[in-house]
């Protein structure tokens, strides 16, 4: 059987590689220690000889031929042996170290390492000339730096140092990893949670940020914002359908079952068709209009804005409807534009001139109005019908409402007017209601203006 490979987290990867990239780095930064280190002894060592003999330099003097010292003069300084020779290079003064007994030839100005057997030395000679050919040779001495003991110093601090360094540089490195993931555990734990509780309404919640995390973590909350919307609007979809086609179904099933039991007269067969057919019908309006709210509240259904002259477009949409003209009137009218898709706002009026026909009295009549204000547009719709009760003047925007019920199968779904304040508010507008018993009901469409429409749309 094959062994199962040992899986590690991506913050202990990124731990362990932080670690060995830190160790790495640490080891070549010994070896450059170790490198330069030398050089920068014996460059130390070099100058600190030539300073001093330059320095011991000043302090002398000639007197009759003779050498002469001042009292800042000396021999030894700073690890520094100085030596006087004659010009037949014979010890004239200082003491030569015991453990530089070599023969080394003097060479003016040249600064050179002797080898003295276990010790090296770096050695300077300087001729200070008295007169035409007299003078004497000034010898500096100063034992070389011991690179190899220097190294094996270093290698042991290094060997002592690196492996807390590479402890210390391991927590670290987990600790950043782990507290840069926290975001990700976040998402990590959300989704968990979305997933076994089905619960769509929670969200990672980070705080607004710049760094990838944060930009993530917002996005997948957008995502999950996304997806409740589309399963509510399902949700709401299925209950809507539900409940508003139950009534119907069961009419056309109730009327094809006593078509198939009893022999109908043509009469009875041709009312059942009739009763049917009606029925099939609310189910196909009931239908399109949910299927036109959910799309529009998912924004699976593009809206596209143009203006729209809202004289003009009365005058059409009525034609195009075939209303009577001395039941639906257009008057008031001001030539005026909005942004606005048209197939909505068709929508949205011919809703409202449909339910003032439909509710109001019979052979009433219904106004069309525009009026412009300061910032906003208004379409009113006026019918002289019985009016609506006050109580009834807010719920008459709730989906499957009727403020009547008594009327039988020539009641609506209920959809219409929750369909016009939804489309009034994706032109970014609202809805307004006057009615009072027996004065009739005035429905007002408010619109931003062209320009406070824009201005709203790039905010």
């Amino acid at each position: 059987m094959k062994k199962r490979s040992k899986k590690f987290s991506v913050k202990a990867k990124i731990a362990s590689w932080l670690t060995l990239l830190t160790a790495l780095l640490a080891i070549l930064l010994v070896m450059f220690m170790l490198a330069i280190g030398s050089k920068v002894a014996e460059r130390t060592t070099a100058d600190q000889l030539v300073y001093t003999v330059k320095n011991n330099l000043k302090q002398m003097r000639f007197d009759q031929g003779k050498p002469q010292f001042d009292t800042s003069f000396r021999f030894y300084r700073n690890g520094v042996t100085t030596l006087i020779y004659s010009k037949s290079e014979s010890l004239l003064a200082g003491q030569i170290p015991v453990s530089f007994q070599v023969s080394e030839p003097f060479q003016n100005g040249l600064l050179r390492m002797a080898d003295a057997g276990e010790v090296r030395y770096l050695v300077l000679d300087l001729w200070l000339s008295c007169g035409w050919e007299n003078g004497v040779w000034v010898r500096g001495l100063i034992e070389a730096p011991d690179n190899s003991l220097m190294a094996m110093n270093l290698l042991k601090v290094a060997m002592i140092a690196l492996p807390v360094f590479m402890a210390l540089a391991a927590a670290g490195s987990y600790w950043i990893t782990r507290r840069a993931f926290r975001p990700l555990d976040s998402i990590n734990a959300t989704a968990a949670a979305i997933n076994e509780a089905k619960d769509l309404s929670r969200r990672i919640g980070l705080p607004p940020g710049q760094d990838e995390f944060s930009r993530l973590a917002g996005a997948f909350d957008r995502l999950f914002e996304r997806l409740e919307r589309s399963f509510e609007a399902e949700k709401q979809f299925t209950a809507d359908a539900s409940h508003e086609l139950r009534t119907p179904v069961s009419i056309i099933k109730g009327a094809c079952e006593y078509a198939l039991k009893y022999d109908e007269t043509q009469e009875d067969r041709q009312e059942s068709l009739d009763m049917i057919k009606r029925q099939a019908e609310k189910m196909s309006v009931v239908i399109s209009q949910l299927l036109s709210m959910t799309r529009l509240e998912q924004g699976t259904e593009q809206v596209c804005m143009e203006p729209v002259e809202l004289c003009g477009f009365l005058h059409t949409l009525c034609g195009e409807q075939a209303y009577e003209p001395e039941r639906v009137m257009i008057a008031d009218t001001v030539c005026v534009s909005v942004q606005a898709n048209a197939g909505l706002l068709s929508a949205l009026v011919v809703n409202l001139v449909e339910n003032a026909l439909k509710y109001g009295r019979e052979d009433g009549h219904v106004w069309l109005s525009i009026c412009r204000d300061e910032d906003e547009v208004q379409i009113w719709v006026r019918d002289d019908g019985e009016g609506i009760a006050m109580e009834h003047q807010e719920k008459i925007w709730q989906r499957f409402y009727q403020a009547d019920p008594a009327r039988g199968e020539e009641m609506g779904a209920g959809l219409g007017l929750p369909l016009v304040r939804q489309i009034a508010a994706i032109h970014g507008g609202y809805m307004t209601l006057e009615s009072g018993q027996d004065t009739g009901s005035l429905f007002i469409l408010h619109l931003p203006a062209v320009g406070s429409f824009s201005e709203k749309i790039e905010k």
